[in-house]
């Protein structure tokens, strides 16, 4: 690779670092390339873009973006999924991946500006997706405005239950 594609390459990792909600990196060390084209297509799927690169570029970049914290693994063959919105999904499908081919090694990564180990990426996993938990705190958030709207309806309800049975005695009468 030549001086000015290195240049080249290094300002497009540190364009998508910045761009990235978040970064996972893995150790795709003993994968076979139709299980990497697997994995890609995955992690397109949900939305994050799969790279495989050198670690000098990559720690040039890292520098580059702004998130040097990342270096620490920057170690051994690296592998990062730049996430582009939602990092729930990617890590579900890289945690997925990491059960079922063996080889593949989960490292850490980068979520929001703060560094993630191993164990955060797990847990980011089991999280139910971004609409679900919207869903979750709308439901929450309504609860005790039904429950104040059945509290204040409770009087009136019982003063028309009460003119109906008058009603209904003044015409038996």
């Amino acid at each position: 690779m030549k001086r000015e594609e290195k240049g080249a390459k290094v300002a497009e990792l540190a364009e998508k670092a910045k761009s990235s909600t978040a970064m996972l990196i893995a150790d795709y060390r003993g994968i076979s390339v139709a299980e990497a084209r697997n994995l890609r297509m995955e992690l397109r799927e949900a939305g994050a873009d799969f790279e495989v690169t050198k670690n000098t570029l990559m720690m040039r970049a890292v520098d580059e973006a702004g998130t040097a914290e990342l270096k620490e693994y920057l170690v051994g063959p690296t592998a990062i999924a730049f996430c582009e919105a939602d990092a729930v999904n990617p890590a579900k499908v890289l945690v997925k991946f990491a059960k079922e081919i063996k080889p593949l090694e989960i490292k850490g990564g980068l979520l929001e500006g703060q560094l993630i180990d191993v164990d955060k990426i797990k847990f980011l996993a089991s999280l139910p997706p971004r609409e679900v938990l919207l869903a979750q705190l709308l439901g929450a958030m309504q609860g005790p405005m039904r429950g104040l709207a059945t509290v204040c309806a409770g009087p009136i309800r019982g003063l028309v239950t009460v003119l109906q049975r008058i009603q209904e005695q003044k015409e038996a009468a």
